[in-house]
């Protein structure tokens, strides 16, 4: 009657586990209802109305906005300026000067071949609205504003071979330049330069600013930060999010600001400092769903027939960790930290290198994933083999370890005193065996991390799976698609969730059967369990646990086949557990 009243219990903390994952991870941790790549495009919602001169930011955003403005209507005004860049194409509106169109050549917002390419900055007003602009703040002196209509001085494409260079007169003896270029990837250099032909001196503060809505924003998670980020003191600052900033009104960055802007799982949008000057940074809400990413230079004094340059970069594109290392090699300080590889990076980062090697060998991410997953087999091999010796050693004392149980079953105390003498008597380490599953525990965490930042892994395909940075699609309670329903995710168990659960009961099935009854029913139903929580993982995770658990059994089998003392004593008790089971079934049904 215990035995049953365990396994009842068991199969209650399993669905609870079960059910209370999904209610949490959709209560405290949701997906967004719509995809940051289609928002802009959409024009149904309402827009909150931005305030143009919010005393507590100092921003001049311009007027404010009731309704969402179409995209289509506002990137055919004339005048536009092309950008086409070897990954980025879009327009620059001389009006404001905004880099407010651009688009990614290389990305797709779907699997589909025929897909349009990501979305990732969009004019003012519109409702995917994000956008970058440079101005400078002071006194006595008429600046550059929102509206302000550039002139184009210099070039009429945007490319990584022809700037662009638009001029700005107030009238008053200030003359302002700003010089646009871009490299061939997502990185473009703003040169901001003053000319005072004026009979006096002025002072100026240059800056740069990166307007966005955080309604096409990804969802901040517990282990993926999403909203606003900076570097500064040689600190990558993940502190906050758009929910912090609008509490806080405004959030200023202490120390100099090297880069700050706003990032997604996948894709950036930053502003670099001059590495010459000194900067500040802070972000600051605009009023409903817009925030402000704001790079401010220390104020100069230009003197009569004087000028003043600064040079600021602006990177807006994909998160592709080898480029971003490469702009921090360059001089970007920590812009490969970026990607917030988590507590275990000093795991991840060097695993993710090794991904990227084998998927350059291999051609396909899934077999990189398998390839990477034997490796570190491979490596935690010499591991494995002290924990069988471990578990041969804790079996050739079984008996003593009885013998003791059954000698001071009614003295707890004296029990382990005699046990921890029996260790050190037979040179026994009763926690070797858990080395292996403790070392396993950040490896995973790790992997988990990689393959849920990694962009190089979005949209690769591998057999059946389109998407191996997506949920298993081959779900079976809509027979794989054939009925037109999508299941409920604790219920959309696919063919990989399913192998995963198999291949863990195999593993549990050959392992030595555990002494206590109740821990074998758990441990044949926790599995299953596992089946149903990992089922709404990325492809890839899976793919990985899968391949790991097929090869602990290979190695497994193997090392039997080299103790085979350890598979005789194993078969052997597991005989006598079954006998024993069969004689207290006897005598439970003779009552």
């Amino acid at each position: 009657m215990d035995n049953q009243r365990n396994l009842i219990l068991a199969v209650v903390l399993s669905a609870l586990l079960l059910f209370g994952w999904d209610f949490a991870m959709r209560t405290f941790y949701p997906e967004p209802e719509t995809a940051p790549i289609d928002a802009a495009s959409r024009e149904d919602a309402p827009m909150q109305r931005v305030d143009g001169g919010d005393g507590t930011t100092g921003i001049d955003v311009g007027d404010g906005m009731e309704r969402p403005l179409n995209l289509d209507a506002e990137l055919a005004t004339a005048d536009r300026i092309t950008i086409d860049a070897p990954e980025i194409a879009g327009t620059l509106n001389p009006v404001g000067a905004r880099i407010d169109d651009i688009v990614l050549k290389t990305h797709r917002q779907t699997v589909d071949d025929d897909s349009g390419p990501i979305r990732l900055f969009a004019p003012r007003g519109t409702e995917g609205q994000q956008f970058a602009r440079f101005d400078w703040v002071g006194e006595g002196v008429e600046t550059p504003g929102a509206e302000t209509v550039w002139q184009v001085t210099q070039g009429e494409t945007l490319t990584d071979e022809t700037p662009v260079e638009l001029r700005w007169d107030n009238g008053s003896g200030q003359e302002f330049v700003l010089r646009f270029a871009i490299d061939d990837h997502y990185m473009f250099t703003v040169t901001q330069t003053v000319l005072n032909t004026g009979e006096g001196s002025i002072a100026l503060r240059p800056r740069g600013l990166i307007n966005r809505t955080s309604d096409t924003a990804t969802a901040s998670t517990w282990n993926v930060h999403s909203g606003p980020i900076a570097e500064g003191g040689g600190e990558v600052n993940f502190d906050f999010d758009y929910e912090d900033v609008t509490e806080a009104r405004r959030v200023d960055l202490q120390g100099n600001t090297n880069w700050l802007g706003f990032t997604d799982i996948y894709w950036m949008s930053a502003l670099v400092a001059d590495s010459e000057s000194a900067s500040s940074g802070f972000f600051a809400p605009l009023g409903g769903s817009n925030f402000a990413a704001v790079l401010e230079y220390e104020a100069v004094t230009v003197p009569a027939n004087g000028s003043m340059t600064r040079t600021t970069q602006l990177f807006a594109g994909a998160k592709e960790s080898g480029l971003l290392d490469a702009y921090e090699d360059s001089g970007i300080s920590n812009f490969g930290r970026a990607i917030d590889w988590g507590w275990f990076g000093f795991i991840a980062w060097p695993m993710w290198q090794v991904l990227i090697f084998l998927f350059g060998l291999l051609g396909n991410f899934g077999l990189a994933i398998i390839g990477l997953t034997i490796i570190i087999r491979a490596v935690l091999f010499p591991i494995a083999q002290k924990q069988f010796a471990s578990m041969a050693q804790l079996r050739a004392v079984q008996p003593k370890m009885k013998a003791l149980q059954e000698r001071h079953k009614d003295d707890k105390q004296k029990l382990q005193q005699e046990m921890a003498k029996l260790y050190k008597e037979e040179k026994v380490n009763p926690l070797g065996g858990c080395l292996p599953i403790f070392i396993q525990i950040p490896i995973f965490f790790a992997l988990y991390k990689v393959l849920l930042l990694a962009i190089e892994m979005r949209h690769q395909p591998f057999t059946y799976i389109r998407d191996l940075s997506a949920q298993d699609p081959a779900t079976i309670l809509n027979l794989f698609g054939l009925l037109d329903f999508t299941p409920p995710s604790f219920l959309a168990i696919g063919i990989l969730a399913v192998l995963l659960g198999f291949t863990m009961w195999l593993q549990f099935k050959l392992n030595p059967a555990a002494m206590d009854p109740m821990q074998q029913q758990i441990f044949m139903i926790m599995p299953w369990v596992l089946m149903f929580v990992m089922a709404p993982f990325a492809a890839g995770l899976l793919l990985y646990w899968i391949s790991n658990n097929i090869l602990t059994l290979a190695q497994q089998k193997y090392l039997y086949s080299k103790n085979p003392q350890l598979r005789e004593q194993m078969l052997k008790e597991k005989e006598e557990k079954a006998r024993a089971a069969e004689r207290e079934k006897a005598a439970t049904d003779d009552a």
